[in-house]
């Protein structure tokens, strides 16, 4: 199967990264967010993107108008008949994916793939639950989709191989590496070190080991990092990453995925990094 219009639904950041890489490889992409503003809000940023490397001289004002071009927001998903790919990018909550996939199985030409950007839950309900499940495959981007090369391909258990190569070969189309998870299991590979490692560091903050800005230096120096962990986790969401931790820690048991109780706390008075202008650092200023 080729596959060569693809639909996003969901706008947020991870939503308009994902769109933004589809349009500028080529791909014909609806993109659908069930808030109106949402979704303009994300294409004016995907437009802003465009519109400073123009300035840069990275990119010509023909080849912009023709990213935006291929660029059609739908207000709804029934309009779509002819996606062969829709990556679902909402909230990081089971339920939430799970009635997406129920509801895109329902209305979705029979052809059609479905993918999940799901960061660390499993694929094999997910399939279950879109009525296609041999059509169902979890395509994790990294944040920011724009610049990050890495995509984790996950199979559930009734994935088909045409499925999954399908889904392979639109990463190569996209400049993507492809990591093929070879078992649905928690948190995937990068997850499931990096959330137990930040969440380590949040301890450490926690405890009083050192202060935040030390601990991205030390991060920084000395490993090379271009960010530190605790710039990185504001970056991702502290929301997010408490999603993906309690989720890890209900489905592996043990104490290494036990929420640091600052995460849960910056959570609490709703300080989610940059998307709320306060995480660990503040943003406002």
């Amino acid at each position: 199967m080729t596959i060569n219009k693809v639909m996003v639904v969901g706008m947020g950041i991870m939503g308009h990264g994902i769109a933004q890489v589809c349009v500028q490889s080529g791909f014909e992409t609806y993109v659908y967010d069930i808030s109106p503003e949402a979704c303009k809000k994300g294409i004016s940023m995907i437009e802003r993107t465009l519109d400073k490397r123009v300035e840069k001289g990275k990119l010509s004002k023909e080849d912009k108008g023709a990213i935006m071009g291929r660029l059609k927001m739908v207000d709804k998903p029934e309009s779509v008949k002819d996606a062969d790919l829709v990556i679902e990018a909402v909230f990081e909550k089971f339920e939430v994916k799970k009635e997406v996939f129920a509801q895109f199985g329902k209305i979705m030409p029979p052809h059609t793939i479905l993918a999940s950007n799901t960061s660390a839950l499993p694929a094999t309900p997910f399939a279950a639950a879109s009525g296609r499940p041999d059509k169902f495959i979890i395509l994790h981007f990294h944040q920011p989709p724009t610049v990050m090369r890495l995509v984790e391909l996950v199979r559930a258990i009734q994935t088909s191989d045409e499925t999954a190569q399908a889904a392979k070969e639109f990463c190569k189309k996209i400049a993507k590496d492809v990591c093929e998870i070879k078992v649905d299991c928690p948190g995937f590979l990068t997850n499931r070190t990096m959330i137990a490692l930040l969440n380590e560091v949040y301890y450490c903050l926690y405890e009083g080991v050192a202060t935040k800005e030390d601990i991205d230096m030390a991060f920084k120096s000395g490993f090379n990092w271009p960010m530190g962990p605790l710039e990185l986790s504001d970056f991702i969401g502290l929301d997010t990453l408490l999603h993906i931790t309690e989720d890890l820690n209900k489905r592996c048991g043990g104490d290494k995925y036990v929420p640091c109780p600052l995460l849960v706390n910056i959570v609490s008075a709703g300080y989610y990094g940059t998307k709320s202008g306060q995480g660990f650092y503040d943003y406002n200023k």
